[in-house]
């Protein structure tokens, strides 16, 4: 791929989502710094292959998620594949943070340096992770893996009110509640070193979920509309998956749930 020479940062960042190289990708990423300028009104083209695909390698294989083994972390191949599948999550959470960046023009500014830190951080995860597994002598790529995240990013990739509410503040928020019993099972098993980079990755996929309940609240503000209500309503539209406990109320209250979502959210157990 020949990338065009500018400093533009939502240029770039589409640049960087569309590169399939992972290493890449990452460090096309980590690149984005504030001192890049921003311009809100530039309209840049939807490029093949999206919104279907991503820039991504050839592995891992893309399959239902009801084809997906799922194995003992006591063994070294079962912490290999929880790993794997953590990593292919930080993976898509890389990509969707740059495609919100380029896709959605006239915001402000500090929507995009949100969004730009937000895709820094999951690179950075994402690094995280691949260290785990490659200790265990695995790859990303390995095993396969589902593309759900990336999914609803193109049911939502006309609307930002609609990607602002099924992305971070629902799929992306699952992550607050599956993690500590995903650390947990780590450290039972031995394996801290990837334990504490969880504690890492929940520490900042906290405020992942808080830049999205402000920008969500920011959005539904300028189009005069109820923030609950209208969440119910973009849940219905694009078929969001139904919530299920247990729930990390304390890092949902963290993340800017305020005391009524998280009431009607205990509703759904």
């Amino acid at each position: 791929m020949i990338y065009a020479t500018t400093t533009e940062a939502r240029t770039l960042a589409q640049q960087a989502l569309l590169c399939a190289d992972v290493s890449n990708k990452c460090q096309l990423t980590s690149a984005l710094t504030d001192e890049l300028g921003i311009d809100p009104h530039l309209i840049l083209g939807e490029p093949a292959p999206l919104p279907l695909e991503p820039g991504r390698p050839d592995t891992p294989v893309l399959v239902a998620p009801g084809q997906l083994k799922h194995r003992s972390v006591q063994s070294e191949q079962g912490r290999a594949v929880l790993l794997h599948a953590l990593a292919h999550i930080e993976f898509n959470a890389i990509n969707l943070a740059l495609d919100i960046v380029w896709r959605f023009p006239e915001m402000p500014e500090a929507f995009y340096r949100d969004w730009l830190r937000v895709a820094r951080e999951e690179a950075y995860h994402f690094g995280l992770l691949r260290t785990r597994l490659r200790s265990l002598g695995y790859e990303y790529g390995d095993f396969p893996a589902h593309n759900g995240l990336w999914e609803m990013a193109t049911k939502t990739a006309g609307d930002i009110l609609a990607r602002l509410a099924l992305v971070p503040r629902t799929l992306e928020a699952r992550g607050l509640d599956a993690s500590p019993a995903i650390r947990y099972k780590l450290a039972q098993a031995g394996d801290h070193d990837s334990a504490d980079a969880l504690d890492i990755i929940l520490r900042d996929e906290i405020g992942h979920v808080a830049i999205g309940n402000y920008w969500y609240r920011y959005v539904c503000d300028q189009r005069g509309l109820d923030p609950v209500a209208t969440y119910d309503k973009l849940a219905k539209t694009y078929d969001a998956p139904r919530l299920r406990g247990p729930f990390n109320l304390e890092a949902r209250r963290q993340a800017g749930f305020d005391d009524i979502e998280l009431a009607r959210l205990q509703q759904t157990t």
